[in-house]
């Protein structure tokens, strides 16, 4: 077993490392877990780091031209039609199985569970872990919030949902069962799990944006090594186990099976009204990023 610290309170404009390129006047925002490390690797100048919730409400404000939010959030901008988001990017963080940083955990047997506690930092997943209980046992637990301070131990709910870096970390003993989200997903669905994107804020003009973007995962996926290394420590992780984290749990390209899942999701979370309804998924899609190929 081996420890990850709680996230800190995520920084504002702490710049991107390595530096290549040249300086942007885009306002970029980003997640500071480790799982995002790949992504943001290439990027030059500074990024604007926050919570995966807030990204999305800051985006949302036009605070930020362009953020990795939450799917989840995606489809509920698509309610603005011509002003939806767009997705501006083929980088995604994804996964075709454990995914291993977003977890839930059960006291109880997972068919009783009433009272569910999600991770403050979290608007995909908490949508997942709803539709899965509701399509296995047709629950709609009661939600409370943890703090992004606490551990599993703060609260005595009967499951309680963590993602990013402290989802990795051993929560010590009490729970009956645990559910890696992404291999549950994926065991159900058949199809990988969408967890954030690349999207704009309407009226963003984004011309070269993807490749910038696209690249710098590039530059990220040959380097999966020198960024073990650096995160290994301050994660408390071992380099092998790092690097088979960023390597083998995380998928980072927003391929035709991927964007199946997407769709899949986003009819999932019609259906309980956790996405607004009679929005296509099709809209969000750039003309240089087009919609899956036979997706309806």
């Amino acid at each position: 077993m081996f420890h990850v610290p709680e996230p800190p309170l995520p920084s504002r404009n702490a710049a991107a490392s390595p530096a290549s390129g040249h300086p942007t006047h885009v306002r970029i925002g980003a997640v500071q877990y480790l799982n995002t490390r790949p992504l943001i690797y290439g990027l030059s100048g500074n990024l604007d780091f926050d919570l995966p919730s807030r990204l999305a409400d800051r985006l949302a404000a036009g605070e930020l031209d362009v953020a990795l939010i939450p799917s989840i959030e995606l489809f509920r901008g698509l309610s603005a039609q011509q002003n939806a988001y767009r997705i501006v990017s083929k980088s995604c963080i994804a996964c075709r199985g454990p995914v291993m940083s977003v977890r839930l955990f059960f006291r109880t047997r997972p068919e009783r569970t009433r009272r569910l506690a999600v991770d403050e930092g979290s608007r995909t997943s908490v949508a997942l872990t709803r539709i899965l209980l509701h399509e296995r046992f047709g629950l709609d637990p009661e939600l409370e919030t943890l703090p992004l301070q606490a551990n599993a131990a703060a609260t005595d709910a009967d499951a309680v949902l963590l993602i990013g870096d402290r989802a990795i970390a051993p929560t010590g003993g009490g729970f009956q069962a645990v559910w890696d989200l992404g291999d549950e997903w994926y065991r159900w669905t058949g199809l990988p799990f969408v967890f954030a994107v690349w999207a704009a804020r309407p009226g963003f003009a984004s011309e070269g944006l993807a490749n910038r973007l696209d690249a710098a995962r590039e530059r990220g996926r040959a380097n999966l090594a020198a960024i073990a290394a650096a995160e290994a420590g301050p994660h408390h992780l071992t380099v092998p186990q790092c690097l088979d984290y960023l390597q083998d749990n995380l998928h980072y390209d927003l391929g035709d099976a991927e964007r199946r899942g997407l769709q899949l999701f986003q009819e999932k979370a019609t259906r309980l009204n956790l996405a607004p309804a009679g929005c296509s998924l099709r809209q969000a899609f750039s003309s240089s990023i087009p919609f899956a190929s036979g997706t309806p």
